[in-house]
């Protein structure tokens, strides 16, 4: 009788978080004010953030690792607070796009808008994920015309 050939892949762990739960999880985490390292945990060590044309970023912007974590500390001088809420989530393997609403209130004044304005966007968000982490994200963001 020949020996039986086993699948030796290992066995996935039904509770390891998926691309979608860290997704959520970073969106939060950037919403309560992250920076530094417990921002840095989201990302590879080669991360690239691509933030599309919008309101303000008008060419758009392209971030490092180091970029993204600068930007997180600016955005806490700027911003009094902020929520990103996930309004859906579709994944695919190790992508994932999410449709976000955030609001953010201006700790400062921004252009001809009060500290205290209320700004509002809609954003379509794309993770790239390898081993975990975020590689690469792209968001579009489309900003409410302040009132």
């Amino acid at each position: 009788m020949g020996t039986m050939e086993t699948d030796n892949a290992p066995t996935p762990d039904p509770h390891a978080e998926s691309p979608t739960d860290i997704a959520v999880r970073y969106h939060r985490a950037v919403g309560a004010g992250a920076t530094g390292d417990a921002l840095a945990a989201f990302f590879t060590a080669d991360a690239v953030h691509r933030e599309l044309p919008n309101l303000l970023f008008p060419k758009g912007v392209v971030r490092d690792l180091p970029g993204i974590l600068e930007a997180a500390e600016a955005g806490r001088g700027t911003l009094r607070r902020q929520t990103y809420d996930v309004r859906n989530a579709v994944a695919c393997g190790d992508k994932v796009a999410l449709e976000v609403e955030w609001t953010g209130e201006l700790a400062v004044p921004l252009g001809a808008l009060p500290a205290g304005h209320v700004l509002r966007a809609h954003i379509a968000a794309f993770l790239d994920f390898r081993d975990g982490r975020i590689s690469g994200q792209r968001n579009y963001d489309c900003y409410e015309p302040p009132a």
